[in-house]
């Protein structure tokens, strides 16, 4: 009797229907990622992962949403962020997600947290909605070890910075990042950025870098960018690659030969970039290097000086003229001023303006100085063509990133590239000027950065891949945030998930936080 009730209840339950699927989305155009063409398919989440994808007409589904008119993609990798600057406070990232980005990645220019093992205990700890990854940043390293000397390292400092490096892949950091135009990275040589970037190679990651010069001296840079690759036998990426300065305009030629070139020599690099014609960073960018070393108070001692200022000054001036000042000071606007926020959204030229003063370079030099004195200031720099960006965007191996901060919304007046990048691509370079295809597009949002990254099961529409997806009307998506009005997210964007889990669904973030952190290549387990 007994063995009549197993059978019984055994073909009763392999009757039932099998389990539903979580999310079906049906009749999209699925643009998979890879940069071939769209087709239309449905596309099934389970759990965390897409569980399948084709014809699935009749499969039940806890949630189906209808994709008709819509791209299917997978979600943004943003592949070089400063989102720790404000990823505690916001850590739903609206500005991200709201453009379909479901990956951040920090620890760029030089600057990381550290130790990346604790970091990211924090940031699973807080629990946000995209995925993290970090590079570990040689200047971080350089600091604790050396703090900011002009110096090169003694043979005992380059072996304790080494085992630092050591230890951050070991805690999963992606790779070494370096900010070779900032102290204390602009102190370093080829040489000790190859002794540490072949400690990250042996561990499988790679060398992403903010390089030397962007303005006169770019190609020198990305030679040594290569040289750096090629030496330490690791992938390169020259991040938020652009061309600085009028007079240095339409080199992006020159540059992505010199990628070419060491591409068909075996060398693997990768290029990302922001589609805007202004750059941002702190108002240091117009102090030179050596004028920085040894840190704020010995910089202002310099500044005191009269004859180290008038130093300081000649090159304030030539950076105005020449470099990010993009030839006038009416081109420096100031984003961040902790110490006189009434100051934020204007440019030096104004600010002179106010002083009763005529916006010439000189003047602007000493109100750098008198800003400076005062404390920390960032500013938006508008000197980079339009030209060298489409060119820069057309070539393949440029990914897409913003180079932004996650900014609570409303606070300050920060580069709209946080809250518009990915959406403006889309919705500017796309639709409307048709400097890349829409395939295009999204290979450079997703499976190149994933693959430059060593970003695993992320970045394609594939059965079996993690359920990082976005779903986007192609002819609505627009950014609207802009240098004077920043804070105003992106449109067009209806439903993001990461990880399985919807944290955009009809164009509103639905605050769920299921973002995990991605630890790099070389992590090893405890």
């Amino acid at each position: 009797m007994l063995r009549y009730l197993f059978i019984t209840l055994f073909l009763f339950f392999s009757c039932q229907s099998p389990k539903p699927y979580d999310v079906l989305i049906t009749n999209g155009r699925v643009i998979d990622g890879s940069g071939g063409p769209s087709y239309t398919i449905d596309v099934a989440i389970l759990g965390d992962t897409i569980a399948a994808m084709g014809n699935l007409k009749g499969k039940k589904a806890l949630k189906i949403i209808d994709a008709s008119g819509k791209v299917v993609s997978p979600g943004f990798i943003d592949a070089h962020t400063h989102a720790i600057r404000g990823i505690y406070d916001v850590p739903t990232a609206a500005p991200f997600i709201l453009q379909g980005v479901t990956t951040l990645t920090d620890g760029n220019d030089g600057t990381s947290p550290f130790p990346i093992g604790t970091h990211y205990e924090k940031i699973e700890a807080t629990t946000i909605a995209p995925n993290w990854a970090v590079f570990v940043g040689q200047g971080t390293v350089r600091k604790a070890v050396m703090g900011l000397e002009n110096r090169a390292p003694t043979d005992a400092e380059l072996k304790q910075m080494k085992a630092l490096t050591q230890q951050a892949m070991e805690e999963g950091a992606l790779g070494l990042s370096t900010g070779l135009f900032y102290v204390p990275g602009s102190f370093s040589t080829t040489e000790e950025i190859i002794a540490l970037a072949q400690v990250a190679g042996t561990y499988g990651g790679s060398y992403i870098s903010h390089m030397r010069d962007e303005a006169a001296a770019i190609e020198a840079s990305v030679a040594e960018t290569i040289a750096i690759g090629t030496a330490a036998q690791l992938p390169v990426q020259i991040t938020h690659h652009k061309v600085i300065g009028k007079s240095n305009w339409g080199l992006s030629k020159k540059t992505l030969q010199q990628v070419d070139d060491a591409v068909a020599k075996g060398q693997e690099v990768y290029i990302d970039q922001y589609p805007y014609t202004a750059s941002q960073t702190s108002l240091n960018a117009l102090i030179p290097q050596w004028a920085q070393a040894g840190g704020r108070n010995a910089l202002l001692a310099r500044l005191d000086n009269s004859k180290t200022c008038v130093r300081i000054k000649k090159e304030v001036v030539q950076r105005i003229l020449y470099d990010r000042g993009g030839g006038h000071p009416k081109n420096i606007f100031i984003s961040e001023c902790t110490w006189a926020p009434e100051k934020e959204g204007k440019n030096l030229a104004q600010l002179l303006e106010d002083k009763n003063l005529p916006p010439t370079p000189e003047n602007a030099a000493d109100l750098v100085f008198e800003l400076l004195r005062g404390g920390f200031v960032r500013a938006v720099y508008h000197a980079i063509s339009e030209e060298d960006i489409t060119t820069i965007m057309q070539h393949p191996l440029a990914a897409i990133a913003s180079d932004g901060p996650l900014m609570e919304f409303g606070v300050g007046k920060p580069h709209p590239r946080s809250y518009g990048t990915f959406a403006r691509v889309l919705g500017k370079y796309v639709a409307q000027d048709s400097i890349i295809s829409l395939e295009t597009a999204i290979r450079k949002m997703t499976s190149l950065p994933a693959k430059a990254l060593s970003i695993e099961k992320r970045g394609l529409l594939t059965q079996g891949y993690y359920a990082d997806i976005a779903i986007f009307d192609p002819a609505t998506i627009i950014d609207h945030a802009t240098f004077k009005n920043p804070h105003q997210y992106a449109t067009g964007v209806d439903h993001v998930f990461v990880n399985g889990t919807a944290v955009v669904a009809e164009g509103k973030p639905t605050g769920l936080r299921p973002g995990r952190v991605l630890r790099g290549p070389g992590f090893t387990k405890n």
